[in-house]
């Protein structure tokens, strides 16, 4: 009996570890809007609404640049959907907004108009254009090998929104 016991233990335990993330709310219904990069997360649709969120709410905002056939962007897409800690962290402490498109706000491409591009957004409705990826050519670009620099960015995020605000 005490080898069932341990043997269920240790799976659950391992599969766990393997598990996605789902909201503290359970499993949510995937959003279009999510265009593949968190299904489980509640996409702004437009970046003016994305703003009154991140106003109203006091969070930062993550504006996402992409293309859809773009393999830059479809690999990052993968890995950034995959990993429990970015999903987890947009989930609980940003507004998010994926684009597809170019908007028209200068602010949004300071450094030119490439992708994939992540711009960060404080509630004040100011460009952090000092959270910046290791690219000196393209500022704001991530790539696969990125992510633990775009988690750390992340965090810098928040940490500047307690810190600033």
């Amino acid at each position: 009996m005490k080898a069932v016991f341990a043997a269920l233990l240790v799976f659950v335990t391992v599969s766990s570890a393997f598990a996605k993330y789902f909201p503290k709310t359970g499993k949510r219904i995937p959003q279009t809007l999510s265009r593949g990069w968190g299904d489980q997360l509640i996409w702004a649709q437009t970046y003016e609404e994305a703003l009154f969120w991140s106003r109203s709410k006091n969070k930062p905002l993550m504006v996402l640049f992409h293309l859809e056939d773009c393999p830059h962007s479809q690999a990052l897409k993968k890995v950034f959907s995959e990993n429990n800690e970015i999903q987890k962290t947009l989930d609980e402490d940003f507004i998010v907004l994926n684009l597809v498109y170019e908007t028209t706000d200068k602010h949004l491409s300071p450094d030119g108009q490439y992708v994939p591009r992540i711009i960060f957004v404080d509630p004040t409705m100011t460009v952090r254009a000092d959270i910046t990826g290791r690219y000196s050519n393209r500022m704001y670009a991530y790539e696969t090998g990125d992510i633990k620099l775009l988690i750390t960015n992340m965090q810098k995020a928040k940490k500047l929104l307690k810190s600033e605000l």
